[in-house]
C-alpha cells in the first residue's frame, strides 16, 4: 500500500474554504505526481460523484471520491483543514478530507486497500490520531497502516482483554450448539453505493460495530468496485432480519425473500446502524413480514421509514414515468418520421401486413407509423404498472398493467393510468399486511396476490371510476383543443417555467408527461402538437444557455465549469435539460431562477408563434419535422438570451460583492474550532 499514499501527497494545512478548492488542491498534487492526466477532467467526475450525494460524514470527516479515466492508478490524497470544511454532513463541516482516486478499471486489489481504508475512517482512535499527527510522512504512514504493529494494543488493555472473549465466545458458539431461545439475533446486510468505494464500506463497518456493540450476529454483504462474494446461502437462511443500506440496486436481491427487512440509503447504515438493528429487531417480533426483490413480498422501498406521503407519492409516480419515457421517445419518434417519409395521409393507409411494397416510400411511412402507433399503446399500461411497481414492487406489476390496460381500453388516458396505478399497487400492499401462514406462502406470488388484486383493481376501473376518469380526460383535451391567445401564451410560460425548475426533476417530468400525453394518440390536435414544442423549446434553455454564458464571460466560471459549458452545448441541442445541473448545483440561487425566466419566454414565444412538434424527443435534430421551424428557433434563442443575460448579471454583482469585501478591512482572527465529536457505530 506504499504506492497509494505519500508525503507528497498530504497537506497537513488545507487552506481551502469550499470542497471544489480543497478537491482542487488535493488533486493538484495527484497531477503533480502523475497519478492524474487531466485535472479539470478528473475534478468533473469528482464533482458528479458529489451530486450524486454528499460525501461528507458525521465525525469531521470528508471523503470525496470516483473513478476516473484521467487517473493511472489508485491513489489517495490527505488533507487537514483547521477551520473545517462543508461536505453536507449533518454535524457541520469537516476537518479530515480524503481525495480518493480510483481508474475507470481498478484492480480489486487495489480497490480493497481503498476499502479498508474506508473501514478505518470509523474508528475514533484512527481519526483522533490523525487529527494530532504534526508531520506529512507519519500521516501518509499511519493512513498506509505502517504503525499498525506499534500501536496495538497493550497485553493488559482493555481492547487486548476484549479480543480473546470475543474469540472465545465464538469459539464456544461454534463447540456448543446453541437452542433457538439462547442463540443472538441474527441479521444478514447488503451495503452498496454509486462507486462502491468508500461508503459502501464504511457502511459496513459501521453496521458490524453496532451489531458487537448489542450482542447482535451481523454478516454484511459489500457490494463494492471489487466485486463481491455472495453470503453463503445457510447464513441467509438462518438470519431473523435483512438490512439493505444502499444507493445502488442490491443484486440478487431474491435471496432475502420472506424476511423482516429494513430497506435505507448508504449514509443511514453509516450514521445511524443502531437504530436499524432495532427497527428490524422490532420487525421481527411484530412478525412483519417483508423482503427484497422477490415475488409476492412486500418491500419497504429505499427511505420509506422516515419518509412522508408527499415524497414517497412523487417517487411512485416518477418511477412509472421514468419507464414509459422510452416508449414515448420511440413511439413518437416513429410517427414523426412517418410523416415526414410518408406525408401526413399514413395514418389512413391500410396495415402493411395488408399492403407493403418495398420500394414506395408511402408503405415505409406507413409501416413506421403502426410500429409507433403499437409503442404508444404501451404508454398508459406501462405508467401504471410501474407505479405499482414502486409502491410495492414486482407483485404490484400484473395488477398495474391490468389496471392500465383497462384504462386504456375504455379512453381514461392518462388519469386512468395514474388511478390504475396508484389503486394496484395500494391493493398489493393491502393484501400483503394480512397474516399468511408459512405453508401458504408459497402460492402468493403466483396465484393468490395476482388474481385478488387484478379483479379488484379491475372491478373499480371497469365500474366505479372508470367512466368518470373518462370523462375527466376528454373534458381536459377539449380543453386544450379550445386554448388560444392570452390562454395559450400563459400555458406556454408556465410549461416553460416548469421545464427549468428543476431540470429533469419532477418538475419537469411532469411538464414533460402533460406534454407527451397530448401527442400519444395517432392523429393528435394542433393544441397538443403546440404544447409538446413549446415543452421542448424550453427544456433546452438551461444547458444552451449555460454554454453560451461560459463562452461570452468564462472568467464568471471556474475551469470545471467552463469544461462543462462545451458539453452542455450538445445536451442543450439534444433536448437534455440535465446539462444544466452542474451549474444549478453550484449556485442554485442565480441559475435557476434565470432559467426559469428563459424558459418562460422561450415557452411562451412558441405558442404564439403556433410552433408545432410531433416528435417527443430529439432537440434540433427534429427540426424537420417541426411547424414553423424558423420562428421555433427564434423562440429558443430568445430564452438563450435572457437566462444568459440574467446569468451572467447576476454572476458578476456576485463577484462585484466579493472583490469589495475582499479589498475591505482585513478580517479578525478565525474562530476557533469547536471540538467535534468523533463517529459512532450507534
Amino acid at each position: 500500500m506504499s504506492e497509494m499514499i505519500t508525503a507528497d501527497l498530504v497537506d497537513l494545512d488545507l487552506s481551502a474554504d469550499t470542497k471544489e478548492a480543497a478537491a482542487r488542491a488535493l488533486a493538484e498534487r495527484m497531477v503533480s505526481l502523475g497519478r492524474v492526466t487531466d485535472l479539470d477532467g478528473f475534478l468533473a467526475d469528482v464533482a458528479a460523484r458529489e451530486a450524486q450525494m454528499p460525501t461528507g460524514l458525521d465525525g469531521g470527516i470528508g471523503i470525496p471520491h470516483c473513478r476516473s479515466e484521467h487517473v493511472t492508478e489508485p491513489t489517495l490524497a490527505f488533507g487537514r483543514s483547521a477551520a473545517g470544511i462543508d461536505f453536507g454532513a449533518a454535524d457541520g463541516p469537516a476537518d479530515l478530507i480524503f481525495l480518493i482516486a480510483a481508474p475507470a478499471g481498478a484492480d480489486d486489489a487495489h480497490l480493497t486497500i481503498l476499502s479498508s481504508l474506508a473501514r478505518q475512517l470509523m474508528n475514533a482512535e484512527f481519526a483522533s490520531a490523525l487529527r494530532s499527527v504534526g508531520d506529512a510522512a507519519e500521516a501518509a504512514a499511519l493512513i498506509r497502516g505502517d504503525q499498525a504493529a506499534d500501536e496495538a494494543p497493550a497485553a493488559g488493555s482493555e481492547d487486548s482483554a476484549a479480543a480473546p472473549t470475543a474469540a472465545s465466545a465464538d469459539a464456544a458458539a461454534g463447540s456448543t450448539p446453541q437452542t433457538d431461545e439462547a442463540r443472538p439475533f441474527r441479521i444478514v446486510a447488503v451495503t452498496s453505493c454509486p462507486t462502491g468505494i468508500a461508503h459502501t464500506y464504511m457502511a459496513a463497518e459501521s453496521l458490524e460495530t453496532a451489531g458487537r456493540e448489542v450482542g447482535v450476529e451481523i454478516a454484511v454483504e459489500t457490494q463494492g468496485s471489487a466485486g463481491f462474494t455472495r453470503l453463503d446461502p445457510a447464513v441467509v437462511a438462518a438470519a431473523d432480519g435483512v438490512i439493505f443500506a444502499h444507493d445502488v440496486p442490491v443484486r440478487d436481491k431474491d435471496r432475502f425473500a420472506g424476511k423482516p427487512t429494513v430497506d435505507v440509503g448508504v449514509k443511514a447504515g453509516i450514521n445511524r446502524p443502531g437504530e436499524l438493528i432495532s427497527e428490524v429487531r422490532g420487525k421481527a417480533e411484530r412478525g412483519e413480514v417483508t423482503a427484497g426483490a422477490a415475488p409476492g413480498t412486500p418491500v419497504e422501498r429505499a427511505g420509506d421509514s422516515t419518509e412522508g406521503y408527499g415524497t414517497k407519492l412523487r417517487k411512485w409516480l416518477m418511477s412509472g414515468v421514468s419507464y414509459m419515457v422510452p416508449f414515448v421517445a420511440a413511439g413518437g419518434l416513429l410517427i414523426a418520421l412517418s410523416f415526414a417519409i410518408g406525408g401526413y395521409t399514413v395514418n389512413k393507409a391500410p396495415s402493411v401486413m395488408d399492403h407493403f411494397v418495398w420500394t414506395q416510400a408511402d408503405s415505409w411511412g406507413a409501416l413506421l407509423f403502426q410500429i409507433g402507433v403499437v409503442s404508444f399503446g404501451f404508454l398508459i399500461p406501462v405508467l401504471a404498472g410501474y407505479i405499482a411497481y414502486g409502491m410495492a414492487d414486482r407483485p404490484g406489476l400484473v395488477p398495474g398493467f391490468v389496471g392500465g390496460m383497462i384504462a386504456f381500453t375504455i379512453n381514461a388516458g392518462f388519469l386512468g393510468g395514474l388511478a390504475a396505478g396508484l389503486i394496484a399497487g395500494g391493493v398489493v400492499l393491502a393484501i400483503q399486511k394480512v397474516h399468511i401462514p408459512a405453508a401458504l406462502r408459497g402460492i402468493m406470488p403466483v396465484v393468490v396476490i395476482p388474481l385478488i388484486s387484478s379483479a379488484v383493481v379491475g372491478f373499480l376501473m371497469f365500474v366505479v371510476i372508470g367512466k368518470p376518469l373518462a370523462s375527466a380526460q376528454k373534458g381536459m383535451t377539449n380543453w386544450l383543443n379550445g386554448l388560444t391567445g392570452t390562454n395559450a401564451l400563459l400555458l406556454g410560460a408556465l410549461l416553460g417555467l416548469m421545464m427549468c425548475f428543476d431540470l429533469g426533476g419532477p418538475v419537469n417530468k411532469v411538464a414533460y408527461t402533460f406534454a407527451t400525453a397530448g401527442i400519444a394518440v395517432s392523429d393528435p390536435s394542433g393544441s397538443a402538437m403546440k404544447i409538446m414544442a413549446a415543452v421542448m423549446a424550453a427544456g433546452m434553455v438551461p444547458p444552451l444557455a449555460m454554454a453560451l454564458a461560459t463562452t461570452v464571460r468564462g472568467k464568471l466560471f471556474t475551469p470545471t465549469e467552463r469544461e462543462n459549458g462545451k458539453a452542455a452545448w450538445v445536451l442543450g441541442a439534444s433536448f437534455i435539460s440535465e446539462g444544466a445541473i452542474p451549474f444549478a448545483a453550484a449556485d442554485p440561487l442565480r441559475v435557476i431562477p434565470s432559467s426559469m425566466a428563459g424558459g418562460a419566454v422561450t415557452g411562451a414565444l412558441s405558442m404564439l408563434f403556433d410552433a408545432t412538434l410531433r416528435a417527443p424527443h430529439g432537440g434540433i435534430f427534429v427540426v424537420p419535422l417541426i411547424g414553423n421551424p424558423f420562428l421555433y428557433l427564434v423562440a429558443i434563442a430568445a430564452g438563450v438570451c435572457v437566462t444568459t443575460a440574467l446569468v451572467v448579471i447576476l454572476k458578476g454583482m456576485r463577484k462585484q460583492a466579493a472583490d469589495t469585501t475582499a479589498g475591505g478591512p482585513a478580517a479578525g482572527p478565525a474562530a476557533p474550532t469547536p471540538e467535534r465529536k468523533q463517529p459512532v457505530a450507534a
